[in-house]
C-alpha cells in the first residue's frame, strides 16, 4: 500500500518550508529555582537577575555586578598581573590548559577576578568582584595576585575596599600554590586594617571551601544576600560525615545572621544604597542628598608651630 503525499513536505520547495516554521530563542524563558515560575529572560536581566515574585537571587556576572554598583554603571578596569597559566602541568579528565581556554572563551575573562575603580553614590571605591563562571570561581594563583593588586588600589588611592564573594574553593589543579594564596590574601587585608580603610565583603551563593576560610570571613562588615549558600564544607559532604540531618536552611545566609556569622542579609536591589551609607559613615564623610556628591571629610588639624 502506497502512504499518501505530504504535500507540505514532499511538493512545496524547501525554501517555501521554513514559512512554516518558528524559530525561538534558546534562552527566552527562565526558571524559578523555587517555584518552577517561567519568566522572560530580559525581565530578569533588567531585574539585576532576580526573580520577580518569588525575589530568588541567581547568580550575576562579575562585569554585571560592577556596572550594577558604580555610578552611571561606569568604573576604570584596574589591570590584573600575569601570573604562570599552568605551573604544575596538571591534568585529569582534561589538561589544566585546556579548561583554562575553554574558561576564558566562555566569560571573556582571563580568571575568576574583575576588579574596577570608580564611584558609589559619589564615593571613590575599589570593588572586586569573582565570575563563578569561571572554574566555579575557584581561588589560584591568579586570582590571589587579582585580590592582592585591588587591596594595593584601595590603599593607593585611599579608598574602600568591596568584594563580592563568590566561589567554590581553591583551585585543586594548582595544589598547595592556591593554598597558599590564602595566608597572602589575608596580609592584605592587614595591610588595609592598618591603613583603617574598610573592607566590606558580599558573600554571594555560593561562598564556600578556602575562600570562606581565608578573605571572604575577614571583613570589617559582612553582608550577604538572601538565601546565599556560605560555608567550608557543603551540607551534603557534612550531613555523609555525621549520619545526621541538618536543620532546614543551614549554611544559608539568613540562618548565618541569625548565629552570628553575618552582620546582615540585603537585598541585590539595595546592595549600593547599603555599602555607599556604611562606607560614609567608615570613612566620616557626610552623605549629601541625592543627586549631589557627599562633602568631603574634615581636614585634621595642622601641628603646632615648634
Amino acid at each position: 500500500m502506497v502512504e499518501p503525499m505530504n504535500w507540505i513536505s514532499e511538493v512545496v520547495r524547501p525554501r517555501i518550508k521554513t514559512l512554516f516554521k518558528r524559530e525561538t530563542p534558546e534562552n527566552l524563558w527562565i526558571k524559578c529555582p523555587d517555584t518552577g515560575q517561567m519568566v522572560f529572560h530580559k525581565e530578569v536581566e533588567q531585574n539585576h537577575w532576580v526573580i520577580p515574585g518569588s525575589e530568588h537571587h541567581l547568580k550575576m556576572s562579575a562585569t554585571a555586578r560592577l556596572k550594577m554598583m558604580f555610578d552611571e554603571g561606569t568604573w576604570i578596569d584596574v589591570p590584573l598581573p600575569e601570573v604562570a597559566a599552568d605551573p604544575l602541568k596538571f591534568r585529569d579528565e582534561k589538561r589544566y590548559a585546556d579548561r583554562l581556554k575553554e574558561a576564558r572563551a566562555k566569560t571573556g575573562m582571563p580568571d575568576a577576578f574583575k576588579i574596577g575603580f570608580g564611584r558609589v553614590g559619589g564615593l571613590p571605591m575599589t570593588i572586586a568582584a569573582q565570575e563563578f563562571g569561571f572554574m566555579a570561581g575557584s581561588l589560584g594563583m591568579a586570582g590571589g595576585e587579582a585580590f592582592v593588586r585591588g587591596a594595593e588600589t584601595a590603599l593607593e588611592k585611599r579608598t574602600p575596599y568591596i568584594l563580592f564573594a563568590a566561589s567554590g574553593g581553591a583551585r585543586m589543579q594548582e595544589g598547595i600554590l592556591s593554598l597558599m594564596q590564602m595566608p597572602r590574601t589575608t596580609v592584605a587585608v592587614r595591610r588595609l586594617n592598618a591603613a583603617r580603610l574598610p573592607y566590606i565583603v558580599v558573600l554571594t551563593n555560593p561562598t564556600t571551601g578556602g575562600v570562606t576560610a581565608s578573605y571572604a570571613m575577614l571583613g570589617d562588615v559582612h553582608l550577604a544576600e538572601p538565601g546565599a549558600l556560605i560555608c567550608f564544607a557543603g551540607p551534603r559532604v557534612i550531613e555523609q560525615t555525621i549520619r545526621e540531618k541538618l536543620p532546614d536552611g543551614f549554611q544559608r545566609a539568613e540562618y548565618l545572621r541569625e548565629h552570628g556569622m553575618v552582620d546582615q542579609v540585603v537585598h541585590r536591589h539595595q546592595l549600593k544604597e547599603t555599602i555607599s551609607r556604611l562606607c560614609g559613615l567608615l570613612m566620616n564623610v557626610r552623605q549629601a542628598p541625592a543627586g549631589k556628591p557627599p562633602a568631603p571629610p574634615a581636614p585634621e588639624p595642622l601641628p603646632d608651630a615648634a
